[in-house]
């Protein structure tokens, strides 16, 4: 009964594209038929492909998930560091002289090579298996042509994705997909950058509505701190994409930024150890999403700034703490806080200031270090966020000058992970913010020209 309604509903729709809405139409209501079952798509970096015997065990592991009744699709890396050596080798013979559409196709080697072993691997192990090759017609990933660099088009790979992996997961294949790898509208091989095979990954579980994405890589997951420095470290169950992009910060590219533009917003990511052998092993989960593009958004309510001035406060640890404390007592939020070696700002709710002011100066009337405090006229907090902020050259410098083109003035501005906060004049606030969603489609049209002439932004 359901599958006539749905058809119907699909109608006007050409055949091959009714039959990819009504599929995915019956993925979402969960199990309505068989091909509801669970949906997967599994990454498997290069660490983990390295030589013959992981790629053995990689394929055992799709197997397993296979056998009870789970659909997957693939994504492999290049087997160990075929990347780097491709590209060494590269730029030995050719140095500057190698065009950059060359390269890609050169570099997509390392990924083709990976996904025709393991899909033949699976096939041995009595599956149905089928490698996808970037020069055929079912190749899901479409890009523009800023080669080593290249953007999704992100509606036409949705689509892509649609029409030619699920009539194959339908029929009970196994499609294993080449990584970090993308195509042209007309044809040409191009390579989606740092984070490329996690791009693959992303792209293909939001056009499916995979129930997870699984990222196998040589750590049982993100740690409580990097175990090179620190001892004991744990394991973290689970953390926000916000919070992965600060700890990327440190140097440390769990996923890319560039691959978290990609990540949908209501599938989760697992990073699990393929040396263990089970993609059911615990790891880290990964949840939300990060704004893809920048973006400005402003604090409904105003905001003030508490400042206060002293001798090395930034040694004072005891007054901080005797002001956090303060803080919870009163249940107020600290928006943010700013300190150098004599002064320190706190930015607050405006209608809780009152609230704390008489504790704040409490704290500064006992201190030797404190001189005194002062409070701000209403402030308005405009947020300016996006996972590549922290990559993008200049940002800060060109939303500063585009506040100052207009005779607006920053009170305040700090930044983190990818965010950078500005305080601004409350009653101009409206003002503020169109000016910087302005400078921000200016940023927006000037990464695409990088883009164009291949000029990696990370």
């Amino acid at each position: 009964m359901v599958l006539p309604l749905l058809w119907a509903l699909a109608e006007k729709t050409d055949k091959q594209t009714k039959f990819v809405r009504v599929f995915s139409v019956l993925h979402v209501l969960g199990g309505v038929i068989e091909i509801g079952n669970k949906m997967l798509v599994v990454k498997f970096g290069g660490s983990s492909l390295a030589n013959g015997e992981k790629i053995a065990k990689a394929a055992k592991m799709v197997a397993k998930k296979l056998k009870e009744g789970v659909r997957l699709v693939v994504v492999v890396s290049a087997m160990g560091k075929t990347t780097d050596k491709l590209l060494e080798t590269v730029d030995s013979a050719l140095g500057s002289k190698a065009k950059p559409a060359d390269v890609d196709d050169i570099l997509s080697m390392g990924e083709r090579t990976s996904a025709r072993i393991f899909s033949t691997a699976l096939k041995s192990l009595g599956f149905k298996a089928r490698y996808i090759d970037p020069q055929s017609e079912e190749w899901p990933i479409i890009t523009d042509d800023s080669f080593m660099n290249a953007e999704p088009i992100l509606d036409k790979s949705l689509d892509s994705i649609r029409r030619n992996l699920l009539p194959l997961l339908e029929n009970g294949v196994t499609p294993v997909v080449p990584g970090f790898i993308g195509k042209t509208v007309d044809g040409r091989i191009t390579t989606l950058g740092r984070g490329g095979s996690d791009t693959t990954a992303f792209l293909i579980a939001h056009a499916l509505s995979a129930d997870e994405i699984i990222l196998a890589t040589d750590v049982d997951g993100i740690m409580t701190a990097d175990p090179k420095l620190v001892k004991d470290v744990r394991k973290i169950g689970e953390l926000k994409v916000e919070e992965l992009i600060g700890l990327t910060n440190s140097g440390k590219k769990f996923i890319h930024r560039k691959a978290l533009r990609y990540k949908p917003e209501g599938i989760d990511v697992k990073i699990v150890n393929s040396a263990r052998g089970d993609l059911d092993v615990d790891g880290t989960i990964i949840k939300g999403s990060f704004p893809r593009d920048l973006s400005a958004s402003i604090n409904e309510s105003p905001v003030v700034a508490v400042t206060m001035v002293g001798k090395e406060l930034s040694k004072a640890s005891k007054v901080m703490l005797d002001l956090f404390s303060k803080l919870e007592e009163k249940g107020i939020d600290l928006l943010g806080m700013s300190i150098d070696h004599d002064s320190l700002i706190m930015y607050l709710p405006e209608n809780a200031v009152r609230d704390v002011l008489e504790g704040f100066h409490e704290v500064v009337l006992k201190s030797d270090r404190v001189l005194a405090l002062a409070v701000s006229p209403k402030l308005a907090l405009i947020r300016v966020r996006g996972a590549y902020l922290s990559e993008t050259p200049g940002v800060l410098n060109t939303v500063s000058e585009a506040l100052y083109s207009q005779g607006l003035n920053i009170y305040g501005v700090f930044t983190i992970t990818s965010s950078i906060c500005l305080f601004v004049e409350w009653g101009r606030r409206v003002e503020a913010l169109k000016t910087l969603e302005e400078t921000i489609k200016q940023l927006r049209l000037e990464e695409e020209a990088l883009r164009k002439d291949n000029k990696p932004l990370t």
